[in-house]
């Protein structure tokens, strides 16, 4: 008997109400909008407001991608969590998740890939699908970032990148041997973890406590990145795992339908599709409206794209991401 094929079979979003424009954090830091353009791309993004939660953004964005996929609650037997900022320090927002759809006692797996979680999360379905573990499984890629940002100009440098929003995708065997997943590849390197990372509150080795007066006052409880380190190895990185998994399938790049690449800087995106030599008709961004959603952008870029008509039945399409870590990775559909 064949291997089954795995397939994203419907797709969900949730983009909090709020919209944060440039022009407004101006008003809290010292910075312009030419500058956040200019360096990023990005003109606005969106911030939760006091009801939206990570797991009930995660909940909503998942009901969409059921209605998306024709399928009940009641039909999906697993599901895994992206994201770096969960409700609770434990336990995570897949149990959360879980509860609030009423769904049996299947499992729940959140994992802790940043930026990557999306795409290391359809590798993990993928693998499910095609073992036949688990037969419909519900992948979230969701971010509460505005809740854990310097908003001050000590931290306009992290805070201007970054939006809140959830996406969601149903995954499944896919009915049709050429349509699906055809290949993913998943790689990390820890040397330059601390080059992108939020280090307390923390639990690592010389700590007395997770967090103290001490690191709140010297700022250190906010998240930290050097950047030109990361557009480097992002911009090395995401082209590798993309001519990776094409020629696994003995395709190129000129094959490549739509390239969905993480949302965490356009400059990087651009440069990315300059080394590919692919034509930016090929490529679709969002950060513009949005910032890096981190997890959810791969969902929030995908989901748009599809609804524009630059992703139809049949097209090759490449989701590629890299985060903190670092990982990074990329997965190649026929959609």
């Amino acid at each position: 008997m064949a291997t089954p094929r795995a397939r994203i079979l419907g797709l969900g979003t949730y983009v909090p109400a709020r919209t944060v424009t440039n022009h407004d954090l101006v008003k809290t830091m010292e910075t312009s909008h030419e500058w956040i353009v200019e360096r990023s791309g990005i003109e606005e993004r969106h911030w939760v407001t006091p009801e939206d939660g990570n797991y009930t953004m995660g909940v909503q964005a998942a009901r969409a991608a059921l209605a998306d996929a024709k399928l009940e609650a009641s039909e999906i037997d697993c599901i895994i969590y992206a994201t770096l900022s969960p409700d609770y320090f434990f336990p995570g927002c897949g149990v959360l998740v879980q509860r609030e759809l009423g769904i049996g006692h299947i499992p729940a797996f959140d994992i802790r890939q940043q930026c990557s979680g999306f795409v290391y999360g359809l590798q993990m379905a993928d693998a499910f699908i095609r073992s036949g573990q688990y037969k419909k499984i519900l992948l979230i890629g969701g971010e509460v970032h505005s809740r854990g940002l310097d908003k001050s100009t000590r931290g306009r440098t992290v805070s201007v990148l970054f939006g809140d929003a959830a996406g969601a995708a149903v995954i499944g065997a896919s009915d049709d041997p050429e349509r699906g997943i055809l290949v993913s590849r998943m790689h990390s390197d820890g040397s330059d973890a601390e080059c992108l990372a939020m280090q307390w509150p923390g639990m690592a080795a010389g700590r007395e406590a997770y967090l103290t007066q001490q690191d709140i006052e010297e700022g250190r409880i906010w998240p930290n990145m050097e950047g030109q380190k990361v557009f480097k190895t992002a911009v090395k990185r995401m082209p590798e795992v993309i001519q990776e998994v094409l020629a696994d399938q003995g395709l190129a790049v000129s094959d490549i339908d739509m390239l969905i690449p993480h949302q965490a800087n356009l400059r990087i995106n651009e440069m990315v599709a300059k080394l590919l030599q692919i034509d930016e008709s090929k490529v679709h961004n969002n950060i513009q409206k949005y910032g890096n959603t981190t997890a959810a952008t791969i969902p929030l870029c995908l989901s748009e794209a599809r609804a524009l008509g630059k992703v139809k039945k049949g097209d090759l399409v490449c989701a590629v991401a890299f985060g903190s870590g670092f990982t990074w990775g990329a997965v190649l559909m026929r959609w």
